[in-house]
Parts: C-alpha cells; structure tokens; sequence
C-alpha cells in the first residue's frame, strides 16, 4: 500500500511541476505562437525588410539611438494579444511613418511624419491592433497607403 501511494505521489508531483513550468513560460511571455521569424512586410506594393520586435524590451527600445533606416527598411513590433497600443518618439534621431496593423493583417491606423522633437507626445489609434510597423517618414504617402490596406509577413525557413 506505501509503495502504491509513493507512486502516486510522484506521478502527482510530475504532472505538477509540468504544468507550473507551463504557466511560468506562458506568463513570461515565452510562446511559440508569435512569428519571430518574420522577415518581411509587404504593404502597399513595397517590400520591407524588417527587424522583428517580440519582447517587452525589444518593443521598448525600438528604433531609438538609431542615425536613419534605408527605404526598404523597418521595424515590426509583434503583440501577444491585441490591445490599443500607442508610441512616442523617445530617443528617436529621424522621422518615422507608423503603421497600426490589426490581428486580420490590415492597416488599421497610419501615423505620417511622426517627429522626435515632438516627444513626449503619443501617437496611437481608438481600434485594437496586434502588429505596428515603423518605416522612415514620406513611406506611406510615396506608396498611397490607406486605412484597409492588406499587410503580407514573409517567414524565414
């Protein structure tokens, strides 16, 4: 009977510390379904090569410190849920287009010609959005980007 009940206690113990290293991982924002591996956006006709911004410190150093990004250049910031995120232009050396995205993969929001100087002033949209992509300013007026625009992510094997 002693031998029975060690079983079970172990095998009870095992299946809880499998589901408290579960919860512990989700909670740390460690998930597989957020698509790190992103390497481009294609939005507007243009391709956009993309740095990929997944955790809570990537999403908040962002493109500060730095000097400027070429026009096929970007950087995506990927949400675990969506929510009304907005920006501010901290530490920031150029201007920016900034581009909401919703979880359906269209362009929600568009902010043009957002400017450092203009810090602390946030920019943001009154819809939930889960992607907001950054590219440099005159972007989304040189590719007549809209509200409604479908956004493309292209994945690295």
């Amino acid at each position: 009977m002693i031998k029975n009940f060690k079983k079970t206690l172990i095998a009870f113990l095992v299946v809880a510390i499998f589901f408290l290293v579960g919860f512990f991982l989700v909670s740390q924002n460690i998930s597989t379904h957020i698509p790190a591996n992103i390497k481009t956006v294609q939005v507007g006709g243009a391709n956009i090569i993309v740095d990929v911004a997944i955790t809570g410190e990537q999403r908040s150093l962002g493109l500060s410190g730095r000097s400027g990004l070429k026009a096929n250049e970007g950087m995506l910031f990927v949400f675990d849920y969506p929510n009304k995120y907005s920006f501010w232009m901290k530490d920031m050396n150029f201007p920016i287009d900034i581009i909401w995205i919703g979880e359906n993969l269209r362009v929600v929001y568009i902010k043009k010609d957002a400017r450092p100087e203009l810090y602390p002033e946030t920019y943001g949209p009154d819809k939930d959005t889960k992607y907001v992509l950054e590219v440099v300013a005159g972007f989304a007026d040189k590719n007549n980007l809209k509200e409604g625009d479908k956004v493309i992510f292209t994945y690295a094997p």
